[in-house]
């Protein structure tokens, strides 16, 4: 599994972001020592908006002949037809979705319908963690233990990030 940090997202803005570097250093430190996981720097180094259709063009250029999936959340899926030119993305990758329980994966298929995109869908254990609980724990000092990798949690804390003052 391939991760790629967002450079800079063209659809929000987080307060107090620590930046694409250090978010970069964040998956890092999250996959160390799992041969199943990689890094793409990919996005970070590049200037302008990251687009997901730029990324997977570049990828699929750097990676030819793989076979190239999109892993998103239901909500994602939801929305899809609105990211930038989502009939060029399902040229280069699958969506593999995630099944959530209030998302009905037939609301999916028929938002979906009309791009005619190669859909894996799949299912996996919930887990109610968001970052945005991550950023409000760490600016309150609270403990990131079981909720991120430990040397995650010892380079938010290290690092003071995310803290309000």
């Amino acid at each position: 599994m391939l991760f790629v940090p967002t450079g800079r997202p063209p659809h929000k803005e987080i307060t107090d972001e620590p930046g694409a570097e250090t978010r970069s250093e964040l998956v890092a430190a999250a996959i160390v020592g799992d041969s199943r996981f990689a890094l793409s720097t990919l996005e970070v180094q590049r200037s302008g908006p990251s687009y997901t259709v730029d990324t997977l063009r570049a990828l699929t250029s750097e990676h030819s002949g793989a076979e190239l999936f999109l892993l998103m959340g239901g909500d994602m899926a939801l929305s899809f037809h609105t990211w930038h030119q989502p009939e060029e993305i399902i040229k280069f990758a699958t969506l593999a979705v995630v099944e959530r329980e209030e998302i009905d994966d037939d609301a999916i298929r028929r938002a979906l319908a009309g791009l005619r995109v190669r859909t894996a869908f799949f299912s996996m254990v919930r887990c109610d963690i968001s970052s945005t609980m991550i950023r409000r724990r760490a600016a309150s000092g609270a403990s990131l233990r079981y909720l991120v990798p430990d040397a995650v949690a010892d380079l938010i804390e290290a690092r003071r990030l995310y803290r309000l003052s």
